[in-house]
């Protein structure tokens, strides 16, 4: 199943306060960029996170998801709680610019 229309209008209603933020259509789904970084996407209706350090702080009790099969999971997010997304992404984005997106040490 892939991401409607009517979900991607949604979820840009909902970042409609956060700036930087962009799209592409990928196979049907969505991929969300905040600063020209990718951030996370829309599959089957679900808005899904990159799993950095800042995310999981944001979202402690977010499922893990994976877009789709073979795919390393996600954290699903709230896609109804506009606060937490105006936080979540330019969050994720500047984790991201900094090298610091919470990777495994070793």
């Amino acid at each position: 199943m892939a991401t409607s229309k009517q979900f991607l209008d949604f979820i840009l209603d909902q970042l409609s306060g956060v700036g930087g933020v962009t799209y592409k259509p990928m196979m049907g789904e969505y991929i969300l960029y905040c600063r020209g970084l990718i951030v996370g996407g829309l599959y089957d209706n679900r808005l899904l996170i990159k799993p950095t350090a800042a995310a999981r702080r944001l979202m402690p009790n977010a499922p893990e998801e994976t877009p789709y099969e073979g795919a390393k999971p996600m954290l699903a997010a709230d896609a109804d709680d506009r606060a937490l997304l105006a936080a979540l992404l330019p969050a994720v984005a500047a984790e991201l610019e900094t090298g610091k997106a919470g990777k495994p040490k070793g």
